[in-house]
């Protein structure tokens, strides 16, 4: 296919506010050219709204949107160099593929006769060629999607915006098609945003991750950091499994701190943000074990085991204050299954990238 011209995306002291609501407070982004950005948060958190204000379909009540070096705050959605794929489709039933996909090139007055090439060029592209008569209710939901992407491709936007649009497929055909939308933006390298509420979706298909909460961006990073080195507690919490546990500082400087959990020295190479606030420690599931020796280990007892494939998901509670830990034991042996009210020993790393004050 033609290649595709690229822009990136800065978003500069973005808010809207909704009679009392302000759904989006004060963000500020940038999307670099080529990149795969994901907008990640629980529902009402402002990720669909901050999208629709970089399509146009809404307007900021303050702060400015820019697409390259252009400012197109007040430029409407038919003017700016995007296009959006949605969650519905949003394909015209009455219409077939080709006139489906063709739609927004006539409505730009693309010359007639570089049309049929261009249609077919972007159905090639997403591997439906040969289904141009065809009507959407004669194909399959992921055919569907890819249809809707088709559509969005073919006007050879700078930006392509994505609002949650595997959330209508089942989850096998969900992890199928994800992969598709990513090796599409890959070859083509156009700069693309991406929301979504699935955590594993977010990480599997984005280059930068910007996870947000009640309006405000929250935290930006790749998978690996946001997992590894939380902000804050609602990160922690909400990129993964975790136990969020409180700690007893021993000691901090420049070069990291140590802390006491469950009488237990954990080092961090990242010292707490700020010393004098009560310290809390992210022990991942998968981080602590479960151990034979008694002598070594910290006293708990199983509470519940929930096996998931090649994992045996415990939860236990620590002997003395109550604290219950999930614990994840990755293709555990036939001697690592533990029955409600065993008494068991657990290990905590030695080591945590972060610690959360």
């Amino acid at each position: 296919m033609t290649e595709f011209a690229t822009a990136a995306i800065r978003l500069e002291n973005l808010s809207k506010q909704f009679k009392d609501v302000i759904a989006v407070d004060d963000v500020n982004l940038e999307v670099e050219a080529g990149t795969l950005v994901c907008l990640l948060g629980p529902s009402g958190c402002g990720k669909t709204t901050t999208l629709r204000m970089i399509a146009g379909f809404e307007d900021p009540t303050a702060g400015k949107v820019y697409i390259g070096e252009e400012d197109v705050t007040q430029m409407p959605p038919y003017a700016r160099p995007t296009a959006m794929v949605f969650q519905s489709y949003a394909l015209f039933p009455h219409m077939s593929v080709y006139e489906n996909v063709a739609y927004g090139l006539k409505a730009r007055r693309t010359p007639r006769a570089k049309i049929p090439g261009m249609v077919q060029e972007a159905l090639s592209l997403i591997e439906l060629v040969g289904q141009d008569e065809k009507s959407p209710s004669q194909l399959s939901g992921g055919q569907q999607q890819r249809v809707a992407l088709a559509r969005a491709l073919v006007i050879r936007p700078k930006v392509l915006l994505f609002d949650e649009p595997l959330s209508n497929l089942d989850a096998q055909l969900r992890v199928r098609m994800r992969g598709e939308l990513r090796e599409v933006q890959r070859r083509l390298g156009i700069t693309s945003v991406y929301v979504t509420h699935d955590q594993e979706e977010a990480f599997s298909i984005a280059d930068q991750v910007a996870i947000m909460n009640q309006g405000k961006l929250t935290q930006m990073g790749t998978p690996i950091e946001l997992y590894r080195r939380p902000a804050d507690r609602f990160v922690a919490e909400f990129v993964g499994l975790s136990n969020v546990v409180p700690a007893e500082l021993l000691e901090s400087n420049a070069e990291g701190a140590s802390v006491s959990v469950f009488g237990q020295e954990i080092r961090s190479h990242q010292p707490p943000k700020d010393p004098e606030s009560p310290i809390s420690v992210v022990l991942r599931p998968e981080a602590i074990s479960i151990v034979s020796d008694k002598d070594s280990g910290i006293p708990a007892r199983v509470r519940s085991l929930a096996y998931i494939g090649p994992i045996a998901r415990y939860t236990v509670a620590v002997e003395g204050d109550g604290t219950e830990l999930i614990i994840d034991l990755s293709n555990p042996g036939p001697d690592e299954f533990y029955e409600e009210g065993t008494p068991i020993q657990i290990e905590l790393p030695k080591e945590v990238p972060a610690l959360l004050s």
